[in-house]
């Protein structure tokens, strides 16, 4: 089991090398950080308070992005988890991504995050939570695969993010969260009649959350290839 101060302000490169050495061997543990990485610390008093994202995602926000203190969880797309990561990276800050074995740099780099500004932890076996809570006092925006937290242990994750001032991001149900995407339709583009190449993936998002966010929103979007051409709002619409 990883030992953790309630509050450590070390930066976030030593908080991970400290919980890959705390780590219990036992376990399945472990926390990937290439060793040419530099982290940088940043005063809690200076960042915004609220996180890009890409901008045809932002309309589904009611806040505009990714809101530190809060939690959004996203449902059955890791392309989708990932493309919330590439503005707030792209922009200088540091996120961590915790117990997806499946997700890798690759796929993350081809979706516009900074994978020099992130973090894996594949395989944290039972110190899920212990991890996450460390990295939610140093690194920016954490997402976790929701089904290894118990309800309990996901509210408490959630309060710890609002009380450090991190963005929590879900991957699965999360009990409180304060919005909810889910992609509900997709298809490829870019193939002829039997010849071309596949140009992007174009997904359907609906989102639902509580308080502002509690009013259906859908917004159609390329999650994968060329991104769909701006407009004003077509590709948004209120449901309900």
């Amino acid at each position: 089991m990883a030992h953790l101060r309630p509050h450590d302000p070390s930066p976030p490169s030593a908080r991970l090398r400290r919980l890959a050495r705390d780590v219990d061997p036992g376990t399945e543990g472990a926390v990937a950080l290439d060793s040419s990485v530099r982290l940088t610390w940043s005063d809690h008093a200076t960042r915004e308070r609220v996180l890009p994202v890409r901008e045809d995602l932002a309309h589904l926000f009611p806040w505009g992005g990714l809101r530190r203190g809060g939690t959004v969880a996203v449902r059955d797309s890791a392309a989708l988890l990932l493309t919330l990561l590439a503005e707030p990276t792209a922009n200088g800050s540091w996120a961590a991504v915790i117990g997806i074995p499946d997700l890798g740099v690759l796929a993350a780099a081809e979706l516009g995050v900074a994978v020099d500004r992130l973090a894996l932890v594949p395989n944290p076996g039972n110190d899920i939570v212990t991890i996450a809570a460390a990295l939610l006092d140093g690194f920016d925006v954490v997402a976790l695969a929701s089904p290894k937290v118990t309800d309990a242990q996901a509210r408490r994750l959630s309060a710890r993010a609002r009380s450090r001032g991190a963005a929590l991001v879900a991957f699965g149900a999360w009990p409180g969260a304060d919005l909810e995407l889910r992609c509900t339709r997709a298809r490829w583009s870019g193939l002829g009649d039997g010849h071309g190449h596949l140009r992007a993936r174009q997904v359907e998002v609906y989102a639902q959350g509580r308080g502002s966010a509690a009013r259906p929103v859908r917004a159609r979007l390329a999650l994968q290839g060329t991104p769909l051409p701006r407009a004003p709002y077509p590709q948004l619409s209120k449901t309900g």
